[in-house]
């Protein structure tokens, strides 16, 4: 099953966000490989594709888990949450229905 994995950013994240994003970035592509993501990403902290150093306010990522609990063990370990980038997280069943 897919989980939405909605997490909001601590203020002023963008450096904690720098250091940490190879990190971050090879877990997704991991799920990635394995066929496991349907979509990841920021939400820009301003209506822009490019935020610029107004930065994010969180991510996105829904992805295929064996379980409820699976899919917060994979968040709870996501080098964001090390950095401190993330504020709170929240993970939550979803169900594709489009496209």
């Amino acid at each position: 099953m897919y989980y939405a994995i909605l997490s909001d950013d601590v203020a002023d994240s963008l450096p904690l966000r720098k250091s940490a994003r190879p990190a971050h970035l090879a877990r997704l592509e991991q799920l990635r490989d394995e066929g496991r993501l349907l979509v990841a990403g920021p939400h820009p902290a301003i209506d822009s594709e490019d935020p610029g150093p107004n930065g994010f306010s969180g991510s996105l990522v829904i992805a295929e888990f064996d379980s409820l609990e699976t899919a917060r063990t994979w968040a709870d370990a996501d080098p964001f949450m090390a950095a401190g980038v993330y504020e709170r997280v929240r993970v939550k069943p979803f169900k594709k229905v489009l496209p």
